[in-house]
């Protein structure tokens, strides 16, 4: 999809060329622990997802889109599970932070669509307009300080080894028409130990930690809360919520749309 070209927008009410910074929350957390659901339930809240496209204050960016592009050897080994997904070095970390660089220059960007069938990037992008938040949820978030230093707020979904597991073997025997053996062994080989190496690491730089993801409503309605605030220009705004000194400024004329797809 081609993006519309637009100039990054100002803050009212000042004559100056500022550009307004969105607030950037990273969500963290093992395979299938629900970062998805945990974003899809703050964006329910605060009704965001009813809202058209480009006029959502809200949006939401995967890491699953920035795989790298796969070498025809690395690509033989994926299509027979045989290639590590969870590892740091499968993620396009440059593309990464060229895009929330240009997230914070109030651009809009052009986000790859990968295909997690042929484990493949697609010829096509996703459209995301300059937003006030911006959540963006992966395995490996917080595992670049570069990357990590850029949110103002760090969630780590923390759910069952045993959930996540079940969760993950349904999801590719259902959506990606995968065998029961190759998810075992692929989880047993790469997902598990990169998770205890890379992922739970990284679960010390988060600010908030949600066990039981989206079913836990109390830790969710807390963060829609501070987010609201932030949409409404309240006073964790910038200072309190902003560990890094960037904030939103106030609500923008153009929205975003959502680009997240679910994790490896």
């Amino acid at each position: 999809m081609a993006g519309d070209s637009e100039t990054p927008p100002r803050d009212r009410g000042d004559h100056t060329d500022v550009i307004r910074q969105p607030f950037l929350i990273g969500v963290s957390g093992g395979t299938a622990s629900g970062k998805s659901s945990v974003c899809g339930k703050i964006m329910e809240l605060l009704g965001q997802n009813k809202i058209d496209h480009h006029q959502r204050q809200v949006a939401i960016l995967s890491q699953d889109s920035f795989y790298k592009v796969l070498t025809p050897e690395q690509q033989t080994k994926a299509l027979k599970g045989q290639f590590n997904f969870d590892h740091p070095d499968a993620f396009d970390n440059e593309l990464i932070m060229q895009t929330l660089r240009e997230i914070l220059e109030g651009k809009t960007v052009q986000i790859p669509v990968y295909d997690f069938v042929t484990h493949s990037r697609k010829d096509e992008f996703v459209t995301v307009y300059p937003a006030d938040v911006v959540l963006f949820e992966g395995i490996l978030m917080f595992y670049s300080q570069e990357i990590r230093d850029l949110f103002q707020m760090k969630l780590f979904v923390d759910t069952d080894p045993d959930t996540r597991l079940s969760r993950r073997v349904l999801r590719d025997i259902g959506e990606r028409g995968r065998e029961l053996e190759q998810v075992l062994s692929q989880y047993i080989t790469f997902v598990k130990p990169a998770f205890e190496e890379f992922c739970l690491p990284t679960k010390k730089y988060a600010d908030v930690i949600i066990p039981r993801g989206a079913d836990n409503l109390v830790a969710i309605n807390l963060i829609v809360q501070h987010i609201q605030d932030i949409l409404n220009g309240g006073p964790n705004k910038r200072h309190n919520g902003c560990a890094n000194g960037h904030g939103p400024g106030p609500p923008r004329q153009r929205r975003t749309s959502e680009s997240s797809s679910r994790p490896h």
